[in-house]
């Protein structure tokens, strides 16, 4: 396979997890007796860019497709954060009712609820069937397709030219990046701003977050590889920002090379020399991840063997992609954990891929009372503790995996 940043043969390999199926396909019950598709789940390094990749073995489309059920609205930490977005790119840039604001991968509208609500004109635009429906119930202008430079020009000639464009945890998501990119030097205004969130590479080697790799992320990003994306594809990186969300991300701020240029502030060579020093262009650096994972696989199978042979009860809380990644490469099925609890109604009633694990509604916690809660999501460990703070009530303890077993 070669880079799909650069083009370069790949020659370093990062992790290999085995074979699963992809991560937000939950079985339906009436699709028990059926097959799943598991396919090989191996990551690599370019070591020309230094681009992260999953090796390729799905297609986009198969993956978000309008079944998808991941809505960012049943987390009201990330919904905090998108307020918080809104009202701080407001301020800065100056948006006001004559301003456009896009939204590329908008999901169910968690984001541009709070742009509708200043008056400005936004659209969203997102692939999915499910959250797109959720989305225009918000009365939001939604787009369903694919975003690139082909959709970018159709945009832009029906007059969605875009002082500001967001695009939240999306550009890992998308195969064909160098297309993805050039949709933004399309679609925005000269004086328009394009602001990437993304987990960063930093934190997940840091932390061992090997959970966070998985099929719909083609890739795994750092500023160092981001930068020179934007530069082949018309963009220039004028800032950004460290944000704690999903385990350490990066916000960058980027504007077309050809436009309204802003100066480059400091925050952006400092990035860069953080990742430099930290080795993002050595192989040495990728070689601690594989030990991590499998002693992380061994911590959690040694504590669910143990909490079985006790008596004692272990329940899921987040069917997130990042616990089903986790559960198929540790190979942990139903005897071990019993259920998942999970608020979005879109999951609950249907099972886990890859491990069948079946999916409830929170309120099941009440009823049955676990000894342990294992916290999937470990990045949202503050918001669920809070949310269950009941479950202490019967002496029950919360767990987590990554980076390291830790029972709270």
């Amino acid at each position: 396979m070669n880079c799909r940043g650069c083009a370069a043969p790949l020659s370093l390999p990062l992790i290999d997890l085995g074979t699963s199926p992809p991560s937000n396909a939950y079985v339906h019950a009436d699709r028990l007796e059926q097959a799943e598709q598991w396919v090989p789940l191996k990551v690599a390094v370019c070591q020309q860019c230094w681009l992260v990749q999953t090796e390729d073995y799905t297609r986009a489309d198969s993956l978000f497709d309008a079944e998808y059920a991941y809505f960012s609205s049943f987390s009201s930490t990330w919904l905090t954060h998108a307020e918080r977005y809104v009202a701080e790119m407001v301020e800065r840039f100056g948006l006001h009712a004559d301003s456009r604001v896009v939204e590329v991968a908008a999901n169910d509208g968690y984001l541009l609820q709070y742009v509708a609500a200043r008056g400005i004109a936004c659209l969203g635009v997102e692939p999915t069937r499910s959250t797109a429906q959720a989305a225009r119930e918000k009365g939001l202008e939604i787009r369903e397709l694919f975003f690139g430079r082909d959709t970018a020009a159709q945009l832009q000639s029906e007059g969605w030219g875009a002082d500001l464009m967001a695009a939240n945890n999306v550009l890992a998501h998308v195969p064909d990046i160098n297309d993805f990119l050039g949709g933004f030097a399309t679609l925005l205004k000269p004086s328009g701003v394009a602001t990437f969130e993304f987990p960063q590479l930093l934190a997940l080697m840091a932390g061992a977050q090997f959970d966070t790799l998985y099929h719909e992320h083609y890739s795994y990003l750092s500023l160092t590889a981001v930068q020179t994306l934007c530069e082949r594809n018309g963009l220039e990186v004028f800032d950004v920002s460290q944000l704690s969300t999903h385990g350490g991300s990066l916000r960058v701020f980027v504007q077309r090379k050809d436009g309204e240029r802003r100066a480059v502030q400091p925050a952006v060579q400092q990035q860069l020399q953080a990742e430099l020093d930290a080795g993002v262009k050595t192989a040495e650096y990728y070689a601690t991840l594989a030990p991590a994972a499998e002693r992380i696989k061994h911590e959690l199978l040694r504590f669910l063997l143990q909490a079985k042979a006790e008596g004692k009860r272990v329940v899921g809380y987040g069917a997130a992609a990042k616990g089903n990644t986790l559960l198929n490469y540790a190979g942990v099925r139903p005897d071990l954990l019993a259920w998942v609890a999970d608020a979005n109604p879109h999951k609950q009633g249907k099972f886990l891929p890859g491990s069948r694990i079946p999916i409830m509604a929170p309120t099941q916690i009440d009823i049955d009372k676990p000894d342990y809660v294992l916290v999937l999501p470990w990045n949202l460990l503050h918001e669920v503790s809070q949310q269950l703070a009941q479950v202490r009530q019967w002496d029950g303890r919360f767990v987590i995996a990554v980076p390291e077993l830790k029972v709270l």
